[in-house]
Formats: C-alpha cells, sequence, structure tokens
C-alpha cells in the first residue's frame, strides 16, 4: 500500500504543486480510508488497494486542484490538515 499512497500522492503534487508534500500525503490517506470505510459499511465486497487507488487517481485529477477549499469548509478535515503537519518527506 505504500507504494500506491506514494504514487497517489507524487500525483495530487504535480496537479496542486502548491500543496505541501505531507498534506498531500494526508489528504491520500484520507481519501482511501473514506473510500474502503464507506464501501464497508454500505456492505460492498472488498475490491482491493488498486481499485481503491484507481478511484482517488481519479478524484486527484478532477478535484486535485481544489482540496483546499473543501478543507476549509469541512472541520474534520481541516483539523487533520492543520499546517504543523507538513513535514513528512
Amino acid at each position: 500500500m505504500e507504494e500506491l499512497y506514494q504514487r497517489l500522492t507524487e500525483q495530487l503534487l504535480a496537479k496542486n504543486p502548491k500543496l505541501p508534500t505531507g498534506r498531500a500525503r494526508t489528504w491520500v490517506e484520507l481519501l482511501c480510508s473514506d473510500f474502503e470505510s464507506t464501501s464497508a459499511k454500505a456492505g460492498a465486497d472488498y475490491r482491493g488497494a488498486e481499485y481503491t487507488a484507481k478511484l482517488v487517481s481519479q478524484l486527484i485529477e478532477s478535484y486535485g486542484d481544489k482540496l483546499h477549499l473543501f478543507a476549509a469548509q469541512n472541520p474534520k478535515y481541516a483539523q487533520l490538515l492543520n499546517d504543523s503537519d507538513d513535514t513528512f518527506n
């Protein structure tokens, strides 16, 4: 999964170069986790990490340059994406 996270983080950074690396990584992990937990709650069969990565990749392509706007409006994510966590390399 680490390799998928790294690939998706790089994709997000390419789409939104002003985003700090740590924050991009956090976004990737949150998007993957939210998709998988929502699917599980809905009773869907687990389709694997590659399927999740494909969906998150599509989200990044569509909304990657606008993620900061979403965080500003959603307290759950704003708390997780504050400036103090931007040290991930």
